[in-house]
C-alpha cells in the first residue's frame, strides 16, 4: 500500500496529459483527464529506495528488464515528464547527484571504445550511408532524407570555416571519417583525423587507401592530447566535448587553442544545456560511460581563458531532435535482426536511449551548439557578414 501511494504521488503530477497506470496487482489508474494514449504497465514492484535513489537508472533499468512495459510513444511520455514541473524528472525531491567521473586517457580510451567498438554492422543498419553519429542540419526544413542532412551538416561546418585550399586541418574525435574526407575532397584541405575507437580507425584508413587520399589525409588511433607540438589552420570537433568530463572540459578547450595556429579558426560542435552542466546515470551507465553534457556558460568560459573567441554560434536543437527520430526509426525497422545478434535487452536499451534524446532535445532540456572560434581577434580571415556561411 505504501508502495503505491509512493507511485501515485510520483505520477500523478508527472505529466501534462492522461496516462494510464497498470500496477503489479493488476489494478489500473489514469491520472489526468481525458483518455490517455500512453499506458505505463508496472509488470513487477520497484523498491521505493531505487527509486528515490536514483529515478532515471531505476526506471531504465526497469525497462530494459521487462518490469515495466510502455503502450504508446516513450518519446511523448518523456517529453512530458520534462514538460511539467513537478514530474519526477525535474522535481528536487527525485535529484541525485552522480558520483564523480574518471577522466584519465586510459579511462577515456576505455570508455569511447565501450560504445563505438560496439560493430560497424550495428550502426551501419540505423545511420544513413555517410556513418556520420551527430546532428544533421536539414536546410529544406523537416525533410526524412538523412544522408542529405548529414552531407549538409559537413559543409555547414567547412563552409564556416571559410577554408582556403592547401592548408590544414585537425578533426578532433573524426569518427567514420566523412567530415575528414570531405574536407580533402571537397576542399583541397590536408586533413589529419584522431579517434579512440579501433572500428573506427579501421574504416577510416581503409577508405583513405580505396580512394588513394594517402598524400592528404591521415587518421591518428591515439588520444588527441597525445597530439604534441603541432599545429592546424583549422580545427573541428563534433561531438566530441561531451565524452572528456566536466573537470576536462577546461583542458579540452586548451588543446583546441594549443593545436590552432594563430588567427586560425575552429568550428566546435556538440550537446549544450543552456540551464547549465548535467550528467545522466543511466546514459553514464549503459550508453555513453563518463559522458557530461556542459552548460553553455561553462564552454563560453572555458573557450574565453585559453585566448579564443567567439565569432558565432548557432543552436541546431530542432536538427538534433529531427535526425534522433529518424534514427529511431530506421532502427526499430531492423529491430529483428538487431534484437537477433545483441538481445532483447540491449534492444530495449537502445529503442529507450534514442526516444528519451529525443524527448530530451523537443523539450529543450538539452541543445546542440556550434561555437566559430577564432584564435584572435574574432572575426579575422573572416568574411564581415554571416552569408557566406549559407552560400551552399
Amino acid at each position: 500500500m505504501l508502495e503505491k501511494t509512493f507511485y501515485k504521488m510520483m505520477l500523478s503530477k508527472s505529466f501534462p496529459f492522461p496516462v494510464k497506470v497498470t500496477y503489479w496487482d493488476g489494478k489500473s489508474e489514469v491520472y489526468g483527464n481525458g483518455n490517455p494514449n500512453i499506458e505505463i504497465i508496472f509488470n513487477e514492484k520497484i523498491p521505493v529506495n531505487e527509486i528515490t535513489r536514483n529515478a532515471s537508472l531505476a526506471l531504465g533499468e526497469a525497462y530494459m528488464d521487462k518490469k515495466i512495459e510502455i503502450k504508446g510513444s516513450i518519446q511523448e511520455l518523456i517529453l512530458g515528464a520534462y514538460e511539467s514541473p513537478n514530474s519526477f524528472m525535474r522535481s528536487s525531491k527525485f535529484r541525485k547527484f552522480m558520483p564523480k567521473q574518471n577522466h584519465t586517457e586510459q579511462q577515456s580510451e576505455k570508455d569511447v571504445q565501450s560504445h563505438y567498438d560496439i560493430g560497424n554492422d550495428f550502426y551501419k543498419l540505423w545511420l544513413d550511408p555517410t556513418m556520420t553519429y551527430s546532428c544533421a542540419y536539414f536546410k529544406e526544413g523537416n525533410q526524412d532524407d538523412l544522408e542529405k542532412a548529414q552531407i549538409d551538416k559537413i559543409n555547414h561546418i567547412l563552409d564556416k570555416l571559410h577554408p582556403q585550399k592547401g592548408k590544414t586541418l585537425l578533426d578532433i574525435g573524426c569518427g567514420w571519417g566523412t567530415l575528414m574526407l570531405t574536407a580533402a575532397k571537397e576542399y583541397d584541405l590536408k586533413v589529419t583525423g584522431v579517434t579512440l575507437s579501433e572500428e573506427q580507425y579501421k574504416l577510416v584508413q581503409k577508405k583513405i587507401y580505396d580512394e588513394n587520399l594517402q598524400d592528404q589525409v591521415e587518421v591518428k588511433l591515439e588520444d588527441y592530447r597525445e597530439l604534441g607540438d603541432q599545429q592546424w589552420d583549422y580545427i573541428t570537433s563534433v561531438g566530441m566535448f561531451e565524452h572528456v568530463g566536466k573537470e576536462n572540459l577546461g583542458q579540452y578547450f586548451n588543446d583546441v587553442a594549443k593545436y590552432l595556429k594563430k588567427d586560425g579558426v575552429a568550428l566546435i560542435h556538440g550537446i549544450t544545456r543552456q540551464q547549465g552542466g548535467a550528467s545522466n546515470a543511466w546514459i553514464d551507465k549503459y550508453i555513453f560511460p563518463g559522458g557530461y553534457i556542459p552548460g553553455l556558460d561553462e564552454n563560453v568560459h572555458h573557450i574565453v581563458e585559453n585566448g579564443m573567441q567567439i565569432d558565432d554560434m548557432e543552436m541546431l536543437r530542432r536538427h538534433y531532435q529531427r535526425t534522433i527520430e529518424i534514427w529511431d526509426k530506421n532502427f526499430n525497422n531492423h529491430r529483428d535482426v538487431i534484437q537477433k545478434n545483441m538481445g532483447e535487452r540491449f534492444t530495449r536499451m537502445w529503442d529507450l536511449y534514442l526516444q528519451a534524446c529525443a524527448a530530451s532535445f523537443e523539450s529543450g532540456n538539452i541543445d546542440v551548439v556550434q561555437y566559430l572560434l577564432t584564435k584572435g581577434p574574432s572575426g579575422k580571415n573572416l568574411p564581415m557578414t554571416r552569408d557566406y556561411m549559407l552560400k551552399n
